[in-house]
């Protein structure tokens, strides 16, 4: 089975605030969930691929950051779906990992 592979770092080596609005080149989760996860996320869910997030490369992540990225899918497509779909990599920080499953479990559906 063909999967699609996300790096992180080719949106941004500076993940930065949650929101959009928080400025323009912010490097925001919304940005990242919306223009590029998301759109991956429905190809990944039509066609039965698996989504592969590299989060290594990057500076670093703030928490807001990785829950409105991957929270705030799990409140739109549900907790199942996003973690039956999604596997992650991170070798520099392995603990995010954890950390971003804990974060969709969290999650509450809108």
């Amino acid at each position: 089975m063909d999967s699609i592979k996300i790096r992180v770092c080719d949106f941004s080596k500076t993940p930065g605030s949650r929101y959009r609005d928080e400025g323009k080149k912010a490097h925001s989760g919304q940005e990242f969930r919306e223009d590029i996860l998301e759109p991956n996320f429905k190809i990944a869910m039509s066609s039965s691929q698996k989504i592969h997030v590299d989060l290594d490369g990057t500076i670093g992540y703030g928490t807001s950051w990785l829950e409105e990225v991957f929270g705030g899918l799990a409140r739109t497509y549900g907790k199942q779906q996003v973690l039956s779909l999604l596997d992650f990599k991170s070798e520099e920080e392995d603990y995010l990992i954890d950390d971003i499953k804990q974060y969709i479990q969290d999650a509450e559906r809108q």
